[in-house]
């Protein structure tokens, strides 16, 4: 294969949008639809990326033509490019899409392509994507159990969130996020409840006291603050909890309130939403954050991902990846942590304790956790394989709403 790459070119791009037929659209899980692009060479190897974003949109980004010189479409300027020249392919889409969008969906759009291009080139060169990241500096990556509960009262809520804890732990998990999400455009499924911030501290602390101390505890709660003001004042009564981080309490860009909560001793982690390494920079710079949480995908690939875990690298901050979707997510920050020190988790959630098909049955072979890790694949790129059976389900599905809307 190395032998034939010499001469390879990248001949098209499939964009493969997919929807869960069980989907819920006041539900707040993007696991219920999908963009899988795979990118085919003339030599006939294959690489598979996907991204968190509404997979119309994305797809519209990568299948635009071209009207300008710096208005070009993205799978325009991919097709006749030889796929082991990953790092200036992310050059060249970006600058040549400028006019299109510097940052958005036609970032996360990239990503899906960056992504792809990188298990292709592990495939063509015959290693896994850590081998071509720099090499693991680890045997083994740690997950965090990841879970959202769906349910319709407080009480529900609380108990459900327990519950899943506990059983988080009981299959192996060292460490867990939980969503307590009471407030802001989150809140879970419409529940109203009074004090909603005195209760997300009761529930913290329930979370602590059942998983006890030895448990790596992380709170999520989804921008559910109004103000930095009543942030400090919540945070008041958590620092005997031992929270390992608190996930995006402000809009993201609130950089002077991100800034004012630096100075508390919780860490604070951000960066589901952005794209490239820029909008960190302000994130880490002036937010002061000390849990950077690139979205693989939305951040604009791998390419871009690790460029922002060298941005915390040379500040001595942490990174740990937000990840929302299915296998190929799950493999991406996999490779992504076995080659960077400073990842100590990603998120995870096991297939049978979601309720997304999509995550169920999309990828074959999405990698497993056993006694509370993934161990390094082995096998070249991402190594994991499509379900085609279940691509076409759930591509069927999305053509059914699809029907009807103008083109």
């Amino acid at each position: 294969m190395r032998e034939a790459a010499a001469d390879m070119k990248i001949t098209s791009i499939e964009c493969h949008v997919l929807l869960d037929p069980d989907y819920d659209v006041s539900a707040t899980s993007s696991a219920q639809d999908d963009i899988v692009v795979v990118i085919h060479t003339d030599e006939g190897v294959t690489g598979i990326g996907e991204v968190d974003v509404n997979p119309w949109i994305a797809r519209a980004c990568i299948t635009a033509p071209s009207t300008h010189s710096m208005g070009l479409g993205l799978a325009e300027m991919l097709i006749g490019r030889h796929p082991l020249e990953v790092d200036e392919i992310w050059t060249d889409l970006y600058v040549g899409s400028a006019m299109n969008g510097r940052r958005g969906a036609m970032i996360n759009a990239m990503g899906a392509i960056d992504i792809a291009l990188h298990d292709l080139r592990g495939k063509i060169l015959g290693e896994p994507c850590y081998e071509l990241l720099g090499g693991p500096v680890r045997e083994a990556v740690i997950p965090y159990a990841s879970l959202q509960p769906e349910v319709t009262s407080y009480e529900a809520y609380r108990e459900s969130l327990l519950a899943w804890a506990l059983d988080a732990r009981a299959r192996g998990f060292r460490a867990a996020k939980a969503e307590v999400t009471l407030a802001g455009p989150y809140a879970h499924m419409g529940i109203k409840v009074d004090r909603p911030f005195e209760r997300t501290t009761e529930i913290v602390a329930a979370l602590r006291d059942a998983v006890g101390p030895d448990f790596t505890l992380m709170i999520d709660v989804q921008y559910a603050f109004p103000d930095v003001d009543t942030c400090l004042a919540t945070l008041a009564d958590w620092h005997d909890f031992d929270i390992y981080f608190l996930e995006t309490p402000l809009w993201p860009d609130d950089l002077a309130g991100y800034a004012r909560l630096a100075e508390q001793p919780i860490p604070i982690a951000s960066g589901e939403w952005l794209t490239t390494r820029f909008e960190f920079l302000q994130l880490l710079d002036q937010g002061r954050v000390r849990v950077a949480q690139p979205d693989i995908g939305r951040v604009g690939g791998l390419t871009e991902a690790r460029r922002v875990a060298d941005l915390a690298r040379d500040r001595g901050l942490t990174v740990v990846p937000h990840l929302w979707k299915t296998g190929i997510s799950i493999a991406a920050a996999v490779h992504f942590a076995a080659a960077t020190p400073h990842c100590p988790f990603i998120e995870y959630l096991p297939a049978d304790l979601s309720e997304s098909a999509l995550r169920k049955d999309l990828v074959a072979n999405t990698p497993p956790m056993v006694d509370g890790v993934v161990r390094l694949p082995t096998a070249p790129g991402l190594g994991i394989e499509l379900n085609h059976d279940a691509l076409r389900r759930f591509t069927d599905a999305a053509r059914a709403v699809s029907v009807g809307v103008a083109s």
